[in-house]
């Protein structure tokens, strides 16, 4: 699945960015401003798909007088798919929070990071996912290899895409977090929660915890 544009695993044509602007408009929309809001194709191009979906019924088009303002037509029984495929990153981040949720030994904090947070990417990225092990919990145990193993083919499955697991420790966190390395810590912002404490306050708690 492309992680910029989900959209388009159903719609590849420039049909999916002008649908997925639209979805996401709260009131009508320039030609212009929607290929601006797209960022792809050509103005012309814009105008030819919002045409035909016009035509099919999908597209309200209102007169402004000084142009014509697009906007999706959520009546409309197409709707609630487009709507759908318009936030499909959201949908995968909530499956992921139920498989997750249900974990047991459970983690001390789960979120995705990377591509699907920042809404880039494309149809080889990763599905990056930072998880922080219990300190109690010994490194390579089976209940919680087979769950990570489960997690992993779980975003194949979902999207496509391969998945990467970034597992630490309450401890290997701090330790990580101490270093300011903006690279090393590339899962620590932006990320999307899943489960557990929020990171910040799993860090606090373990150095309150060594004190």
């Amino acid at each position: 699945m492309d992680l910029k544009a989900p959209i388009s695993t159903v719609v590849p044509s420039l049909d999916g960015p002008v649908l997925l602007v639209l979805a996401h408009a709260d009131e009508g929309l320039s030609g212009r401003q929607i290929h601006k809001l797209a960022g792809t194709g050509s103005v012309a191009g814009v105008r030819l798909v919002l045409q035909r979906l016009a035509a099919t019924g999908l597209v309200h088009v209102d007169d402004n007088g000084n142009s014509l303002l697009y906007r999706l037509n959520r009546k409309h029984l197409v709707a609630p798919i487009v709507a759908l495929l318009a936030d499909l990153r959201t949908t995968l981040v909530d499956r992921l929070k139920d498989k997750v949720g249900g974990w047991e030994p459970a983690p001390v904090h789960a979120s995705v990071y990377g591509a699907v947070a920042r809404g880039d990417g494309d149809l080889d990225s990763d599905v990056d996912v930072l998880l922080i092990r219990p300190d109690e919990l010994p490194p390579g145990d089976p209940q919680w290899e087979a769950q990570i193993a489960q997690l992993m083919q779980t975003v194949v499955d979902l999207t496509g895409n391969p998945a990467h697991v970034f597992e630490l420790s309450r401890t290997e966190l701090v330790g990580h977090l101490d270093t300011e390395d903006p690279i090393l810590n590339d899962w620590a912002q932006p990320s999307l929660h899943l489960t557990g404490l929020p990171l910040a306050d799993a860090a606090k708690l373990e150095v309150s915890a060594a004190h």
